[in-house]
């Protein structure tokens, strides 16, 4: 990453070069790293790049996850908080220092190729000495005001959201409540407690909570998507992964998970075409809803014990972030799994070890105690020559 401070350019059109100088402001720099999909773009990542995306309403775990790469900015062609509803995402750039140009329009992705040098000066983005959009420099002030601003209208957003939740229950509920087809898994699920994970909101942290769980109840791993990526760097292999496989590994896919393609009416599997080329086997489940809602009712129609859902979307804003306008089959999946359903949340509070470190430390120290009057008590004679014995030769140790 290289940030410097300099005198910013004068306002000019796209292509113009270098202009005069004014007052001082930020210039950050890097090699450019462009896509308009964000989640193939973090894949790709080094620190120091500068992200060039299209993300309208740039969401907190697309955000997170260019945070976590390192880089030096981000240069969005979109408006990353438009004020629809409250979007965490770009604050939470700011906040990891990560420079943020917003707004330059559409023409930056045809006007900015992979690997080129590219300089964030003030709201200008330039490359080789030529600028090539204008945007707005955003800081932590400003997103915060614009995220205040935002949840001050939110009640609209809301209204929109319920309607389209209530409109999908009147007229396309029959096939979530339905009991689907289940897929033949080699992986028993009857009886057992199982963890679901998807990767949203603090699921690494949620994550990191559950080791002591995982490692004493070992749930069945049911992962949807990039949720098998977040299990593997916890050290964990999952069971299952299910879902239209756009946003895993390929090495996660080749863990020797059991592999679910999510299908949707009409018989599209968007996800086999993948499995297929990359020459894995796979079983498709076709319910209604979302991928964490056939998770959810895989696990439930094949007998879990307890579900525990890490990362699951439950909230309009993550919804909206997820770019979906209700959460209705969500809605009705919770309902039906209901009784079996806990948040990674709860669990992790509930099932903390009981065994603190000083705990364990006190419990050896008196174990040792214990041996040593066993043997004071069972050989006093010979205790108390090595005793002395010892003692002797720390003396002339030291003496000599």
């Amino acid at each position: 990453m290289a940030k410097r401070t300099a005198p910013p350019s004068k306002a000019v059109s796209a292509g113009t070069r270098e202009p005069r100088r004014r007052a001082t402001v930020e210039v950050t720099s890097g090699p450019a790293r462009v896509d308009r999909r964000t989640k193939d773009l973090t894949k790709r990542l080094r620190p120091g790049d500068i992200a060039v995306i299209d993300h309208e309403d740039l969401d907190r775990v697309a955000a997170e996850a260019l945070a976590r790469a390192g880089i030096a900015g981000v240069v969005n062609a979109a408006v990353s908080l438009t004020g629809r509803y409250p979007n965490g995402g770009p604050l939470a750039l700011a906040t990891a220092g990560v420079t943020l140009v917003d707004g330059v329009g559409s023409h930056v992705m045809e006007l900015v190729a992979e690997g080129q040098d590219v300089r964030l000066d003030g709201g200008e983005v330039w490359v080789d000495g030529v600028i090539v959009g204008h945007g707005v420099r955003q800081d932590e002030a400003s997103l915060r005001t614009a995220y205040e601003a935002a949840k001050e209208t939110m009640g609209e957003a809301l209204e929109s959201f319920a309607a389209n939740t209530l409109e999908y229950l009147r007229d396309g509920h029959d096939g979530v409540l339905e009991s689907p087809e289940l897929p033949d898994l080699a992986v028993d699920m009857r009886g057992r407690q199982v963890l679901i994970v998807v990767r949203g909101f603090d699921y690494r942290e949620d994550l990191s909570h559950l080791r002591s769980y995982v490692r004493e109840i070992k749930p069945v791993l049911l992962a949807v998507d990039g949720g098998a990526d977040a299990l593997l760097e916890e050290g964990l292999r999952p069971h299952v992964i299910l879902g239209d496989f756009d946003s895993v590994s390929d090495s996660a896919l080749r863990c020797g998970a059991e592999l679910v393609v999510h299908s949707y009416r009409g018989g599209d599997a968007p996800g086999a075409k993948r499995l297929e080329e990359l020459g894995l086997a796979y079983t498709t489940f076709s319910p209604t809803g979302t991928s964490e809602d056939a998770a959810m009712l895989l696990a439930y129609e094949k007998g879990a014990d307890l579900i525990v859902a890490v990362g699951t979307h439950v909230s309009m804003v993550e919804f909206l972030d997820k770019g979906r306008a209700g959460m209705a089959s969500t809605f009705l999946t919770r309902l039906k799994v209901g009784q079996l359903l806990v948040d990674a949340k709860g669990v992790s509070k509930l099932y903390e070890s009981r065994i603190r470190k000083r705990d364990l430390v006190f419990f050896l120290l008196a174990a040792m105690l214990c041996f040593v009057v066993v043997v004071v008590a069972v050989f006093p004679r010979v205790f108390l020559e090595s005793f002395w014995l010892l003692v002797r030769e720390a003396w002339r140790s030291l003496t000599h």
